[in-house]
């Protein structure tokens, strides 16, 4: 959307007659920051950026994160994990249920920055339609795949034997560089639905989405540092995300075979999980499942003594 302003001046021509000529004034672009720890501090690089759309329009001045902000990140997301984790499912569904509705009310922005970035009017709104709708989706989740995924376990002795499953910690994501919205929120709703915390690379090409949904996740009781958007190069973090020592698992959504060999390698040292969503086509129903979320927990088994009734048999 244009939002220059033409203004009139005066001038004379050869023939002595005064006529109107415009000029464009300078657009004064938007600068989008990053968000850690539910703040939105300016990159500490202080390099910037400005993509531009199909038709060479520079869409804003965009925060170039560095190693530093990662680390950053990544404390805050380490920080936020042991309320987040542990608290009630029911609560966490109702926070993604607000992200929905606060998403919903923002609706018309979305659409906006999804036209800007290249999107005809009608795939943007169907993309932030879609992109509520899982947000909704997974808030259903929240309380119910734990039912799912656990089991109890038959074993020769008399006890009870439980394997349930648990968040594994921080998450760092690439997310999805061909969708700016529906690819973001496919990434972190399953991740945080079940009680990881998270640090996420948006889209380097379609950056203004990921920085607006992160204003919507900080006025839908989110508690900070549960999710942390960094926007940048993919080349320049890559490495760090799988790299970095306090991360639990990496999720990278691209398909560059030289990105992912450098990602199995390095996870090998630091034993660290991966996943590979490349094949992933978000718009459709392959984008959402309960298989996502169980992808960033553990199984935890536990054992139970039986107690014997009146001392007969196993009381099994």
């Amino acid at each position: 959307m244009d939002t220059t302003v033409k203004k009139s001046t005066l001038s004379i021509s050869e023939n002595g007659i005064e006529k109107k000529s415009s000029e464009k004034r300078l657009e004064v672009l938007k600068t989008y920051k990053i968000y850690i720890g539910g703040q939105f501090p300016r990159t500490e690089s202080g390099r910037y950026y400005q993509p531009e759309n199909a038709s060479g329009k520079k869409m804003g001045n965009l925060c170039l994160s560095s190693r530093k902000d990662f680390r950053d990140a990544v404390v805050s997301a380490r920080g936020a994990f042991g309320s987040w984790s542990t608290r009630a499912a029911f609560n966490r569904g109702q926070i993604l249920y607000r992200m929905a509705e606060m998403l919903e009310g923002r609706k018309a922005q979305f659409v906006d920055e999804l036209i800007q970035q290249g999107s005809s009017k009608a795939k943007a709104e169907k993309e932030v339609n879609q992109s509520i709708d899982r947000l909704i989706y997974y808030a259903g989740w929240c309380d119910k795949f734990q039912q799912i995924y656990s089991a109890v376990n038959p074993v020769a002795s008399s006890h009870f034997n439980f394997s349930v499953p648990e968040p594994m910690g921080v998450v760092a994501i690439v997310a999805p560089q061909a969708d700016s919205l529906l690819g973001l929120v496919s990434v972190i709703a399953p991740v945080i639905a079940g009680g990881n915390t998270c640090v996420v690379l948006a889209s380097e090409t379609k950056p203004l989405c990921a920085v607006t949904f992160a204003e919507v996740l900080n006025s839908s009781d989110l508690p900070g540092g549960v999710v942390n958007i960094l926007t940048g190069k993919t080349k320049e973090l890559n490495e760090w995300f799988v790299n970095h020592m306090d991360v639990n698992a990496t999720v990278y959504c691209e398909n560059d075979s030289t990105v992912k060999a450098m990602m199995r390698e390095k996870s090998a040292l630091n034993l660290k999980r991966i996943f590979f969503y490349d094949q992933i086509k978000w718009e459709t129903e392959s984008g959402q499942s309960p298989y996502f979320i169980i992808d960033t927990q553990e199984i935890k088994t536990t054992w139970h003594p039986v107690e014997n009734i009146a001392g007969a048999g196993s009381g099994y």
